[in-house]
């Protein structure tokens, strides 16, 4: 394996690794592993086991008006409530 040094690394950032890598009960190592894994887009979603930053960008924005109505209409009737099945 190849080793490589960083510098420059500010506060916040020292801060985000150490809670990555308490939160995920690894090493800092391991947790700047995965951030810089994440970052270069060399894993996939399955892979990371826990979400890091935002892992449902990828569906902003994506859905137009229609589509969304599509889908609220699709599931209006899980909206409705049967009260024979209420009612004793």
């Amino acid at each position: 394996m190849n080793q490589l040094s960083l510098r420059g690394v500010d506060k916040d950032l020292e801060r985000k690794l150490r809670e990555l890598a308490r939160r995920e009960g690894v090493s800092l190592n391991k947790a700047a592993l995965m951030l810089l894994k994440k970052g270069a887009g060399l894993t996939e979603p399955a892979e990371s086991g826990t979400a890091i930053g935002g892992a449902l960008d990828r569906f902003i924005g994506l859905w137009s008006e229609a589509d969304e109505k599509r889908l609220i209409e699709s599931i209006a009737s899980c909206e409705v409530v049967d009260e024979t099945l209420w009612s004793r």
